[in-house]
Order: structure tokens, then C-alpha cells, then sequence
């Protein structure tokens, strides 16, 4: 399994909430900025984990607490596999397409809910996630009739490969991008963070690429130079 992304201390929060959505309604949890917050940083959790999962890393991307933090819930859950997953695996790069799209749809009515209930727009905000949670982000805010995101913050994942799903790259030139991926990573070999630069760089994005000699995890490292990077994405605009 992807397993969690990182034991990083964890703060005090918001309890779970649900988001409401005409599809299936995913669970979450929130961490308030402390004032008017400068932007939103949607996490996605790993397969295996749940939505408690990120938040550590949302105070670490955001000390200041400038952002208002997500982190939903996947909707599955599935027989002898523990935590929440958000489609079913049956090739590393190539999710099932059931489960992928039904998961894409929930998660689209909780991202619209959230910029409907909060305020901010997709201008102003960030979409990351570790693992399953990065093909989950790539999928939203590469997705064709999705609004463009501020950016994407992409640890240890892939642009998923499906045969009626594409990015759409067009237009989204304005778009940054951060992928961090791990050269020793048994689970999603470093080569698809790769493909995802390549692509993405020859669609007219700004990228952001790193890699470190870690496995399936987010390299301490690089959460230094992310933070650096969604200030930059959110904070100073």
C-alpha cells in the first residue's frame, strides 16, 4: 500500500466535516487561517490513509497559517486493505475507471462547494497531494471543463492514464506546477514524476521539478523549497 506520507507533529484543528455534493459526499477536515487567508491548499491523502493524514503538512507549508487548509477524505474503502482509497489499483499509472471517475466527480462537488462556502476561487487556490492524492490532484486541476487552479503540489505521483480521460493542457499555461519524487520509490517508480515534467513542461506550464534518494515519501528536503514555492504561488500574489 502507499501507506502515509510523512510523521510530521500535528496541530490542533477543525473536527471532520462533510462535504455536500450532488455525487458522493466526502468527509474532511479544515484548518482556519488566522485572519483573512491569502489562498486555499486542498491536500489528498495517500492510498491507505484518510484525511488526518495531510493536515501536518498543511502547518508545515503554512506556518504563518496565511492559507485555509482541506484535506478530504477518499470515498473507498475496501476488503482487507486498511484506510481510504480513492480508486481501485489494478496498474500502477493506470487507474480502474469506475472508481477513478466516480472518485474525480466527488471530489469536483467538494472543490466547487469549497470556493462557493469560503470565497476563494480557483485563482487563489492550491491543489496537492502524496501518492493516489497526486494523481487525484493532477486529475482536477488538469482535468478538461475543471477551473484552473492556482497550482498543483505533486509529491510521489502520476498523471493518471485512462482512455476517455486527457489533460488539457491548453490554456493553462499560467499554471505552476511542483513535483517532488523520490529516485528510490519501490510503489511509483521515479520515472512517472518524470513524464509528469515532460508533459507538462511541453504543454506550456511552469514546473517545478525535485527529486531526492528517498523511497514512497515526502522528502523533508523538498518541504522547504514548497514552501517556498506556494508563497510564491499564493502568499505574494
Amino acid at each position: 500500500m502507499d501507506g502515509r506520507a510523512d510523521p510530521l507533529a500535528c496541530a490542533a484543528h477543525a473536527p471532520a466535516r462533510r462535504a455536500v455534493g450532488a455525487v458522493t459526499q466526502l468527509d474532511f477536515r479544515e484548518r482556519p487561517a488566522d485572519g483573512e487567508p491569502d489562498g486555499l491548499l486542498v491536500l489528498h491523502h495517500g492510498r491507505g490513509a484518510d484525511e488526518h493524514d495531510l493536515l501536518p503538512l498543511g502547518d508545515a507549508l503554512d506556518p504563518e497559517r496565511r492559507l485555509h487548509v482541506v484535506t478530504p477524505a477518499a470515498p473507498l474503502t475496501l476488503p482487507g486493505l486498511p484506510g481510504r482509497h480513492w480508486y481501485v489499483v489494478p496498474r500502477v499509472g493506470y487507474p480502474d475507471h469506475d472508481t477513478f471517475h466516480a472518485a474525480r466527480a466527488a471530489l469536483a462537488a467538494l472543490h466547487d462547494g469549497l470556493w462557493e462556502r469560503t470565497g476563494i476561487g480557483p485563482e487563489r487556490t492550491v491543489l496537492g497531494g502524496f501518492s493516489m492524492g497526486c494523481v487525484m490532484s493532477y486529475a482536477l486541476g488538469l482535468g478538461p471543463g475543471r477551473p484552473v487552479p492556482a497550482g498543483i503540489l505533486a509529491f510521489s505521483g502520476f498523471v493518471p492514464v485512462l482512455e476517455d480521460w486527457q489533460p488539457d493542457l491548453a490554456g493553462r499555461q499560467g499554471l505552476r506546477t511542483f513535483i517532488a519524487h523520490g529516485r528510490r520509490d519501490p510503489v511509483i517508480e521515479v520515472e512517472f514524476g518524470r513524464r509528469a515534467r515532460d508533459l507538462l513542461s511541453a504543454g506550456g506550464l511552469e514546473v517545478s521539478y525535485h527529486e531526492s534518494d528517498l523511497g514512497h515519501q515526502i522528502d523533508h528536503a523538498h518541504i522547504a523549497a514548497a514552501l517556498s514555492w506556494l508563497a510564491a504561488t499564493l502568499v505574494s500574489r
